[in-house]
């Protein structure tokens, strides 16, 4: 019920935004662009096109997704935020995108607030601290433990410090009172395969760049960062159990460029809620 009147609510403020309701709407009568700040098999990238395909088979109209990297997510979002708002450009959005970019560079090409107007949103993206099966490191405590007896020494793979992972990880060793040694990488896959190969101690990253490892068991999840554990992985236990109060999270989320139809905002938020309540498809997502 929360998710249904959270996305009826920003659906109401982005047809507030849009621009007026053309008389007999035919919309979608072409392909749809999805902007992506991400590479292709991507987490986030995963998530989008399962939405996508349900979505285009009810419009009878493809949605294509188009993958811009690179940047902190800048490269995407810069795109997607000057593309024409004509109705066929959304821009699939992360937290990263839309709220931490703005306190982390002083001359963001892009304004979150003013070059966008919310469709929906898909849900939380939640991240974990993992290490290889190898890894002596059987839950948090451990890692703990050695942090805190050998103060530098224990090394933390992450895709960098103004990535959600690199931030999660100083928020870590100021909560925990430690001082692990975090590891910038150029991507999470590179980051994955050396803590797997055992070059990294451990690794911050969301948790469907990993599912299938973690499901193989080459990766052991030590913790997950949300406040309480995940349905899907009942055993491990969240950050907070052991820091009270640790929650940090990253979100997706479609938006499109402001000026878009109102038609347009109406009708992709309305299809977005429907198939984000079908079961097969919310069952498809929780498994990424």
């Amino acid at each position: 019920m929360q998710r249904r009147q959270f996305t009826i609510a920003i659906a109401s403020a982005a047809v507030a935004r849009g621009a007026p309701v053309r008389a007999q709407s035919t919309w979608p009568d072409r392909p749809v662009k999805l902007i992506l700040a991400h590479p292709a098999g991507s987490g986030v990238d995963s998530v989008a096109r399962v939405v996508s395909e349900r979505i285009s088979r009810n419009w009878g109209q493809q949605i294509v997704i188009e993958n811009k990297p690179g940047g902190q997510n800048i490269i995407g979002a810069q795109f997607a935020a000057r593309s024409a708002p004509d109705g066929y450009t959304f821009y699939f959005a992360t937290s990263a995108a839309l709220v931490t970019n703005v306190f982390l560079f002083k001359n963001l090409p892009y304004d979150p607030q003013k070059d966008f107007v919310p469709v929906g949103l898909i849900g939380r993206s939640p991240f974990a601290i993992m290490t290889s099966d190898k890894s002596p490191f059987r839950g948090i405590a451990d890692l703990l433990a050695k942090a805190k007896a050998e103060p530098g020494k224990v090394s933390v793979a992450t895709e960098g410090p103004k990535t959600f992972g690199g931030m999660i990880g100083r928020l870590f060793n100021s909560r925990a009172q430690v001082d692990t040694n975090l590891i910038s990488y150029a991507s999470v896959s590179i980051a994955v395969q050396d803590t797997m190969g055992g070059h990294t101690d451990a690794l911050i990253a969301d948790v469907a760049s990993s599912a299938q490892i973690i499901r193989q068991g080459r990766l052991r999840m030590l913790a997950v960062t949300s406040s309480r554990r995940l349905a899907e992985y009942d055993k491990v236990p969240a950050l907070a159990e052991t820091l009270p109060g640790f929650d940090m999270t990253g979100w997706m989320a479609i938006v499109a460029p402001t000026g878009t139809p109102r038609e347009a905002l109406q009708r992709f938020s309305r299809d977005l809620d429907a198939t984000l309540l079908d079961k097969d498809t919310a069952e498809r997502i929780r498994g990424l």
